[in-house]
């Protein structure tokens, strides 16, 4: 015989430990969202005291911790309802309504369980709580010091306890303690409403330190941003009502030092060496938008400089190709970085001292949802975005050091509903596009600051200076100037020769080694491009050799015309094979080449075999087109070959960062003016590269780069009295990419 019932769920009574202690870290994060709570309860302060404590801060039987604020406070409705239940709905409706408290302040709670966190602190509490416009004081005391920490025991015996066995007291009396009143906060009398809520804590857990609370004291600090606005060129200050947090113990109030917020805004604006400011991710037009160091700058998903990242195509594919068929799915944020530079060649202006840097290094990227912090993002021991795990296994001079960058991050809770918070309240929760795409997003704009306003930073710092020393010739007027203040010393003076001809001699020797890595770097991208068509080539070869083989062994009869067609079509192949590795020949520094007269063309069409077939691959149109008589350069084909080898390489490579219906590469030799125009219809160069992109180790490709090509051009058409530039976009620019201007006349000439 079958029986039905309805049942119900009840909840043990160790459910709260569980929401308390277990999904709370520390007493930190416990106290943070108990000041939350004063917060939504739209509080202008929250007063901390410790009462009772050692003088190391050790815990007494006698010792407290009371939270006071003057919100609007709870009724004895407010209280049955919804604080004393779990997983109260009431704010998360109000969320979605996206309801604003009457200070324009947005919810921050929304999961009904940070009151929980008292737990975390002690187990007997005692609240007074009068709300806005009543004439009751409301007074809920538990005392839960008789259970263990489980609640599987009361008084140490064993029992099973649930939720409602555990007994709540509820008086609302006249009020007493919560009155129109001053109350001292600091320096200030504040005229206080007869509202608010006081939380007594008490029988207390863990342990505290004067250095703990001097922590929790600084997280508070930062519950919303540090960052200062802007008001006039110097003078900066705080939002206007800010939200104020102070600690005291016993009655007197502990000012532990904030001075470094005004320091540390100084030092952002003044000795960070990059500034991204006032930056937005526009999710609806799929694009970033901020000013870099005062100009403004726009970098959709599809530009190039993106798309090269590898950690933009490690989440959105090559080329950002995911986001065809779909948009981000985090929404828009606000953001802002500061980039500082702690080498010791860092120029005077931007130098920090050792407590400066303490300063800065005790900073990260902070994010904050309707401008309060979620945490830990922002501590110097997190890395939310990941940046020090991609330095160590991808390459550490593609990322910024997590140090060296102090910023902000801002989502909303309506503008990026898809990004959650952890139960635990530490964090983000990991799953989901929305909250991946968020990371790639950010861990790509700090990539490409990096490759890019960064790079650009310190190339201009570390190379001019070697340039000015070598073009102005320091080096050799120093010893000439030495040798005329010692010329009556003979000794001093045959040692600074003797020092002279040795580093002359050192210098040539480097400049030999430096010039055989230059007629040598070709070689590997050569080698690099033409392998797959070698080894495909290579491949259909041997099946034909097979097939012959297998045909004289089994087949006594041989068609001598089909064997012939065989043989004729297997020649052809390694005649292929033979081309391509003579072209890549001839950069070999073994083949002791001298400067002959040469018609730039032939050397042209040997790099376009080279690569055909990823011209073919990637739909790439060539034209070469011929203007008056043959262009010819008296050098070597090893020079010609490096130059059209990288100058193919990246047109190559830029056009497949794009999409577009037709790429193409035209190259107009100008026989009469001695010049080659060498152009693709890709991104083009952009201007704030122009001035690098002939530096060594500079390169618009991201991590992909090595930044070596056009350095190596221009290094070697120099040795010939040849120039490499790029084309005046009024005179020489024939497709609207990039456009190079080889010159082939010297000086002499």
């Amino acid at each position: 015989m079958s029986t039905s019932e309805t049942l119900t769920i009840r909840p043990y009574a160790r459910l709260l430990t569980m929401l308390g202690e277990q999904l709370i870290k520390n007493e930190r994060i416990a106290l943070i969202e108990l000041i939350k709570n004063a917060y939504d309860a739209d509080s202008d302060w929250v007063k901390i005291s410790f009462v009772n404590f050692c003088e190391d801060f050790g815990i007494k039987p006698s010792s407290k911790i009371i939270i006071e604020d003057a919100g609007y406070g709870m009724s004895s409705d407010v209280i049955k309802k919804h604080w004393l239940n779990p997983a109260t709905p009431e704010k998360l409706r109000r969320k979605l309504k996206n309801d604003k408290t009457p200070k324009g302040r947005i919810i921050q709670g929304e999961k009904g369980i940070g009151r929980f966190a008292i737990l975390k602190l002690g187990r007997k509490v005692k609240i007074i709580s009068r709300a806005e416009g009543t004439n009751t004081e409301n007074v809920v005391e538990y005392d839960f010091s008789k259970y263990d920490d489980d609640f599987l025991t009361e008084n140490n015996k064993a029992k099973d306890l649930f939720i409602d066995d555990l007994e709540v007291s509820l008086l609302s009396r006249k009020p007493e303690i919560i009155k129109s009143q001053n109350v001292l906060l600091g320096l200030h009398n504040i005229p206080r409403e007869s509202k608010g809520t006081i939380i007594e804590i008490s029988n207390l857990k863990g342990s505290w330190s004067e250095k703990k609370v001097e922590m929790v004291y600084r997280d508070i600090t930062r519950l919303e941003s540090i960052f200062m606005e802007k008001a006039g060129k110097t003078k900066r200050h705080r939002h206007e009502g800010a939200f104020e947090v102070f600690f005291y113990r016993d009655n007197k109030w502990e000012k532990y030092h904030e001075d470094y917020l005004e320091t540390l805004n100084d030092l952002l604006q003044e000795r960070s060496v990059v500034k991204i400011e006032d930056g937005k991710y526009d999710e609806s037009k799929m694009e970033f938008r901020f000013s870099l160091d005062g100009k403004p700058k726009v970098l959709k998903l599809s530009d190039p400089e993106l798309t090269g990242l590898k950690v933009f195509k490690d989440r959105f594919g090559s080329g950002g190709k995911i986001l065809d068929d779909r948009k981000t799915e985090c929404g828009s944020f606000v953001f802002g970085f500061y980039i500082f530079d702690f080498s010791s060649q860092t120029p005077l202006k931007y130098q920090l001292d050792k407590k400066e840097k303490s300063i800065i290094r005790d900073h990260r990227i902070y994010l904050y949802r309707d401008g309060i912090r979620v945490y830990p993002y922002g501590e110097p021991e997190d890395d939310w975005l990941r940046i020090d795990m991609y330095r160590g296994t991808i390459s550490a001079g593609h990322f910024l050091s997590n140090d060296q960058v102090v910023g902000y991050v801002k989502i909303g809770h309506k503008e990026n509903s898809k990004l959650k918070d952890k139960t635990s309240r530490e964090g983000l929760i990991d799953e989901g596009n929305a909250t991946e795409d968020f990371i790639a997003l950010l861990q790509s704009i700090l990539a490409y600051v990096r490759q890019k306003p960064y790079a650009r930073y310190r190339e201009g710092l570390e190379n001019r200076k070697a340039h000015d020393i070598h073009s102005s010739d320091q080096v050799n007027k120093g010893f000439s100037e030495i040798k005329l203040a010692v010329r009556d010393d003979r000794k001093t003076l045959d040692l600074v020769s003797k020092t002279e001809k040795e580093y002359r001699a050192e210098r040539n020797y480097l400049i030999q080694r430096a010039e055989t890595t230059e007629d040598l770097a070709g070689v590997g991208l050569s080698v690099e491009t033409a392998s797959h068509d070698i080894m495909a080539i290579m491949g259909k070869a041997l099946l034909s050799i097979d097939s012959i083989t297998k045909d004289m062994l089994h087949n006594d009869d041989i068609d001598t015309e089909e064997l012939n067609k065989e043989l004729h079509s297997l020649r052809g192949m390694l005649s292929f094979i033979e081309s391509q590795l003579k072209d890549i020949q001839l950069l070999f520094k073994s083949s002791k080449q001298r400067r002959r007269n040469i018609k730039t063309k032939e050397i042209l069409e040997k790099v376009e075999r080279i690569y055909r077939g990823l011209l073919k691959k990637e739909h790439i149109k060539l034209n070469i087109r011929e203007i008056g008589q043959p262009l010819i350069a008296k050098t070597t084909d090893a020079v010609l070959l490096q130059l059209f080898l990288n100058l193919f390489d990246n047109s190559v490579y830029w056009l497949q960062q794009v999409s577009r219906t037709e790429k193409a590469i035209e190259i107009h030799l100008d026989g009469n003016k001695g010049q080659m125009i060498f152009s693709d219809n890709g991104p083009g160069v952009n201007k704030d590269d122009a001035p690098y992109i002939f530096q060594p180790f500079y390169s618009g490709k991201g991590e992909e780069g090595r930044g070596l090509g056009l350095y190596i051009a221009r290094q070697l058409l120099e040795r010939n009295d040849y120039a490499i530039n790029l084309a005046d976009l009024r005179v020489d620019k024939i497709l609207p990419g990039a456009n190079f201007v080889v010159s082939f006349i010297s000086e002499d000439e």
